[in-house]
C-alpha cells in the first residue's frame, strides 16, 4: 500500500527553505509521491461553490496564493531522486494546452520520468474569467486539450484540430521520458469525471472520500470501463482523504475498498513544523502500510 502526500504550497509559508526541506524529507521517510495544488488566483468574494466543504468555501483566504504547480515541481525535482511528483490537480481547461504540454514534458524530462499528471476541470468560475477562458463545456474542453497534448508528447511531427483547438504541424521536444506519456490521473467523483477516467485515464484521484464511500464510485467506474473494453487493473486508484481523519485502520479499509495509494494532507506553517508532521505521518502510516 502506497502513501503519498498532498501538499498545498501557499503564501506565506511555502518559502524556498520549506520546499528545499519538503522533497528530501518526504523521500527519506518513504512517501511514494508528492502532489501539489493549482489556483492561479483566489478571491475574497465569489459565487462559485467549493465542492469539498459544506459551506461552499475553499479553506484558503484570498491572499493565501498557491505556488504555480510546474514551477514548484521543477524545484522539487531538483531536490529529489526517487519520489513521484504530481499535480493534484492541474486545471487543464483554463490553460493553454501547448504550453501545458511543454511543462509536463519538461517536468518528466528533468525528473527522470517521475511525473504524474493529475488533471481536472475546475469549480471556480471566477478564476476561469480571470484567465479569459470559457467556464461552460470545460469538461469537453479538458478532453480536447488532453488529446492535443498527447499528439505533442507522442508524435515526431505533431498536429491536432477540433472545435476547441488547432495545432498546425510542428515539433515539440523534448518528449516525456515515460512512454507513451506521463500517466493522466483524473480528479473528481461525478459521472462525467469517471467517464473521462474511462475514456482517457491511467488513474483516478478521488478526493475527500472516506473508505466506505469508495466502493460505490469504483463500481460506477468499473461499468464505464467495461463499456470501453477496459479493466480497472489498467488504472492506478488513488484517494486523498483531505480533511477526513486517517489512521492505519483507515488505510487498511481503503486498501480493502480497492485503493492502491492514499494521498494524505500535509500542512504546516513553517519548515520545522513540516518536518515534525512528516515524522508523525511516516510513523503512523508509511511504516505500517508496508505490511499491507
Amino acid at each position: 500500500m502506497r502513501i503519498g502526500l498532498f501538499t498545498p504550497l501557499g503564501n506565506p509559508f511555502a518559502t524556498p527553505d520549506y520546499l528545499r526541506a519538503l522533497g528530501p524529507a518526504a523521500e527519506e521517510r518513504g512517501f511514494h509521491s508528492l502532489w501539489v495544488a493549482e489556483h492561479v488566483v483566489l478571491f475574497d468574494q465569489y459565487a462559485s461553490k467549493y465542492p469539498y466543504a459544506a459551506d461552499g468555501r475553499i479553506p484558503a483566504a484570498g491572499e493565501s496564493g498557491i505556488l504555480e504547480p510546474f514551477t514548484a515541481l521543477s524545484f522539487l525535482a531538483a531536490t529529489t531522486e526517487t519520489i513521484r511528483l504530481g499535480t493534484g490537480i492541474c486545471l487543464v481547461p483554463q490553460r493553454n494546452p501547448v504550453y501545458t504540454a511543454k511543462e509536463v514534458a519538461a517536468i518528466d524530462w528533468l525528473s527522470g520520468g517521475r511525473f504524474d499528471f493529475g488533471v481536472g476541470v475546475g469549480w471556480l468560475e471566477e478564476e476561469f474569467r480571470a484567465c479569459n477562458t470559457p467556464f461552460d463545456r470545460r469538461g469537453a474542453r479538458c478532453v480536447s486539450y488532453l488529446r492535443a497534448m498527447q499528439r505533442l508528447w507522442c508524435d515526431s511531427v505533431s498536429s491536432y484540430e477540433d472545435e476547441f483547438y488547432e495545432i498546425p504541424a510542428c515539433r515539440a521536444y523534448p518528449k516525456p521520458v515515460q512512454t507513451p506519456h506521463p500517466p493522466i490521473h483524473f480528479g473528481g467523483e461525478s459521472d462525467a469525471a469517471l467517464r473521462r477516467v474511462a475514456e482517457l485515464g491511467q488513474g483516478w484521484y478521488g478526493f475527500n472520500l472516506r473508505p466506505e464511500q469508495v466502493p460505490a464510485h469504483l463500481a460506477r467506474l468499473d461499468a464505464l470501463l467495461a463499456r470501453r473494453g477496459r479493466k480497472r487493473s489498467e488504472l492506478q486508484i488513488s484517494v486523498s482523504p483531505y480533511f477526513q481523519p486517517v489512521d492505519f485502520d483507515a488505510i487498511r479499509r481503503y486498501r480493502d475498498a480497492g485503493v492502491e495509494q492514499v494521498i494524505v494532507l500535509a500542512l504546516a506553517g513553517n519548515r520545522d513544523a513540516l518536518l515534525a508532521r512528516l515524522d508523525e505521518l511516516a510513523k503512523a502510516l508509511v511504516e505500517p502500510a508496508r505490511s499491507l
